[in-house]
């Protein structure tokens, strides 16, 4: 399948049920790389230039979609899908979802669903921090209200925004933004700058921002007719303004990526379909279908 005018360039996507990153070339449509044992994987961040593929593992005990153990992971491996390594694990994290990866710092950041946190570490795994904690004192996992999914972070503001996306179908997803460092004297838990921007969206899911236009935009996975969509906001100094629905229809909705010309996104959904969306018209086209479920996706 690929009826298309896409950029030059490929897509890393993650096979959440076979546990494999796949990378293809847009041009083609071909599968060009499959690295195995990836585990459940859900955000990929790929730097080209370094020559490595990052991704989050949500761990190996799953119940339906949750995970009650701490036992997620930040990966790594080359470009060529050889020298896959453990960068964070070991208990430290329960169930990593999408990840952002900010080159000129070298530094990774995602969201523990289950942990209810936000977190980052560097590319090599150094200096793990949380940065945000939801439900502190609760049991884990965290409330579904408390779990933070996506997140994208806007460097030369300073700030983050990440999704908490509530219960399926529940309707109650929020949009929050903040600083990229705690405020002295607070901690991850209390920390004042914390605003909510959205609230009562159907069910927010991965972030991107478009840097060139202020925009920025989500999927969401709830109910129709506002959910299983993409959408955007613009971005301001006080919070979102002009929300709107780019584009309906997916199935499940998860994974975005940008072109950086800001002209085109990519969107996955639990189908097992990548769509190649026109932003201007919020035309849609299936440029790759998999047949089992896609979560994250970076264009590269």
């Amino acid at each position: 399948m690929n009826n298309h005018n896409a950029s030059k360039g490929r897509l890393a996507l993650l096979d959440v049920f076979e546990s494999h990153v796949i990378v293809i070339d847009l041009a083609s449509g071909k599968i060009v790389l499959t690295v195995d044992g990836s585990g459940h994987p859900d955000g990929i961040q790929v730097d080209a230039s370094a020559g490595y593929i990052y991704w989050t593992d949500m761990g190996a005990k799953r119940e339906g979609e949750d995970f009650f153990a701490p036992d997620g992971r930040i990966m790594r491996c080359k470009l060529d899908g050889s020298g896959s390594t453990e960068l964070v694990g070991g208990g430290a994290v329960h169930t990593p979802k999408q990840l952002v990866l900010v080159p000129d710092h070298r530094m990774l950041y995602w969201c523990d669903r289950e942990g209810g946190r936000v977190m980052r570490a560097g590319t090599d795994g150094s200096g793990l921090t949380t940065l945000v904690e939801r439900g502190r004192g609760g049991p884990i996992p965290r409330d579904k209200m408390d779990q933070c999914v996506g997140i994208v972070v806007d460097q030369a503001r300073g700030q983050m925004y990440w999704t908490q996306k509530g219960p399926p179908k529940g309707g109650r997803g929020r949009i929050f933004r903040a600083d990229l460092d705690i405020p002295q004297g607070e901690t991850p838990w209390n920390r004042s700058d914390i605003v909510l921007l959205l609230d009562h969206l159907p069910e927010p899911i991965d972030l991107e921002i478009d840097h060139r236009n202020g925009f920025l935009y989500w999927t969401d996975r709830g109910v129709e007719p506002d959910g299983n969509s993409l959408n955007r906001a613009r971005i301001t100094d006080v919070g979102l303004a002009s929300h709107e629905v780019v584009a309906r229809g997916f199935k499940e909705a998860i994974g975005m990526a940008l072109v950086p010309s800001g002209e085109v996104a990519y969107v996955s959904d639990l189908s097992g379909k990548v769509y190649e969306v026109a932003l201007q018209t919020g035309e849609k086209t299936a440029v790759f279908d998999l047949g089992r479920p896609v979560t994250g996706i970076a264009f590269f």
